[in-house]
């Protein structure tokens, strides 16, 4: 299968699971939320943040292995393949070993930290049952998904989780439906996602020659402990927030911030589905030293990423209060309207898609070492910033805290991509924000001229459908202004990838 293929294949296979995540990412807390209130909802995301910190011991590491099987896998190298792996197998087999000491505190240590009106066992069992499948995920599953994704046949793995999380849901949905309770619902997922990484197994072991036996000297991963600091502000960024939320407020304040982030995250993820394969594209590409056709990729990734992500939170910017009014109606146990904090959490996730172009060069090239600075700083900032202003500002305090970390890395990677990479102009990178802060102006003008009332999921969804085009057709004009031939050439293939379809 060529290039092309194989990125519409990674590219269309992430994009489904994107869909299918935010789809089901919305009626498992709204059922949760409606059924065990949002007190329960708040401790089953603290805990999953909780257990997401053993992530942390992980320290980059799958990142780097990922990088490293470029050169190899583009050079069909069996055995040099085969030493990556088997290297990077013993290592998330001792930290699954970690996992489960750290799952046995955290079953004695969080009943007591977190605030809430739960009793010692109900909380305890609650962290057994949601960390079976993180526990399967390191001791089976990463070094398997690494290999298949490097390879650039990622849309394998994309596919399996897009089955169990449509399994998940409706096993969920059957079960709160008959009035279980919730330890079983959450179990029931747990082992429903241990058929990912039993899949990604059988197919590793079909398609590849790892020779698990192999015996080797030194250390085949390179820059093994350099994708620390990235990895860690990837942790503490996704976490902090949580930790931080359930330590000093409570539960409820969790639930509330969960239901905002499970929208801006699922439109952040669904922005990232645009560059699925990429990034093991433009690992091969400057591998095999093809800087002319990688700097005319990423030229498009650029574009196709600043473009999406202004449309995009755009529009969600006009239309999030509205969804969580209808999505939360009938739960009053908590003040889910919250109007800065939902300005934030856009600005933050939004300025977080458009580092993706960015980042993603800096980890085809593997330049772990020389960005370590910018992720702790980046990381230092979040957490100062967060703690400082959360007793005075609760909820937008550790909003404000993510932003101005995520704003300060952005513009230090487009600063080194420029510098250290392929060379690229930051005059690009200028041009590029400023067209969007341009768009972004309009939406909010927009967003003040014409108030949203909605009553129903159904006239919600017609007033999107019309904020929706009217977002497409102003980011068209804008761009079409400013960056005339790659519209252009986008309508061009929107046009043939019709017609063959004809």
């Amino acid at each position: 299968m060529n290039r092309r293929k194989l990125l519409i294949f990674n590219s269309g296979s992430s994009l489904i699971l994107q869909i299918t995540t935010i789809i089901c990412g919305f009626i498992i807390p709204k059922l949760i939320l409606q059924t065990y209130g949002s007190e329960v909802n708040g401790l089953i995301n603290s805990i999953t943040q909780f257990l997401a910190i053993i992530a942390f011991l992980e320290l980059g590491v799958g990142a780097v292995i990922q990088s490293s099987l470029y050169k190899p896998l583009a050079e069909k190298d069996d055995k040099e393949i085969s030493k990556i792996v088997v290297s990077g197998q013993k290592f998330f087999s001792r930290l699954a070993g970690i996992l489960l000491v750290y799952v046995v505190i955290l079953m004695g240590i969080y009943p007591f930290v977190a605030k809430s009106n739960f009793g010692f066992l109900y909380t305890a069992t609650m962290i057994l049952v949601i960390s079976i499948s993180s526990f399967a995920q390191y001791y089976f599953g990463i070094v398997n998904s690494l290999l298949i994704t490097a390879n650039q046949r990622g849309y394998f793995s994309f596919n399996i989780q897009t089955v169990t999380l449509i399994l998940n849901t409706i096993a969920c949905f059957i079960l709160i439906k008959l009035g279980t309770s919730i330890h079983l619902v959450k179990l029931t997922t747990s082992l429903i996602y241990l058929l990912r990484p039993l899949l990604l197994s059988i197919y590793a072991k079909k398609n590849y020659n790892i020779d698990w036996k192999i015996k080797y000297t030194g250390e085949p991963i390179k820059q093994k402990w350099n994708g620390i600091a990235q990895h860690v502000a990837a942790i503490i960024l996704d976490g902090t927030d949580n930790i931080i939320l359930t330590i000093f407020i409570g539960l409820r304040a969790v639930s509330i911030y969960s239901i905002y982030n499970m929208i801006t995250q699922g439109i952040r993820v669904l922005v990232v589905s645009i560059t699925g394969g990429m990034d093991s594209l433009m690992g091969e590409l400057y591998a095999n030293n093809e800087i002319d056709r990688l700097k005319n990729i990423f030229a498009w990734v650029e574009w196709a990423v600043h473009t999406a992500t202004t449309l995009i939170f755009g529009v969600t910017l006009v239309l999030i209060l509205p969804f969580v009014e209808i999505y939360t109606s009938g739960i009053n146990d908590a003040e889910y309207i919250q109007p800065l904090f939902a300005f934030l959490m856009i600005m933050a996730n939004a300025v977080r898609c458009l580092r993706l172009p960015y980042n993603l060069m800096i980890l085809a090239a593997g330049h772990y070492k020389q960005t370590q600075n910018n992720y702790i700083i980046a990381t230092i900032l979040n957490i100062v910033i967060s703690i400082t202003l959360v007793n005075t500002l609760g909820l937008v305090g550790v909003a404000i805290g993510t932003f101005i970390a995520m704003l300060y890395q952005t513009i230090w990677m487009a600063c080194y991509n420029s510098r250290n990479l392929i060379s690229w102009p930051i005059k690009t990178f200028i041009k590029q924000i400023f067209v969007d802060i341009l768009i972004i102006i309009i939406f909010i003008i927009s967003h003040l001229l014409f108030s949203i009332i909605v009553s129903s999921w159904i006239s919600w969804i017609l007033q999107a459908i019309i904020v929706t085009v009217i977002g497409v057709c102003l980011s068209v004009i804008i761009n079409f202004i400013f960056y005339k031939s790659y519209v252009i050439k986008l309508i061009k293939k929107i046009y043939n990838s019709i017609n063959n379809i004809l």
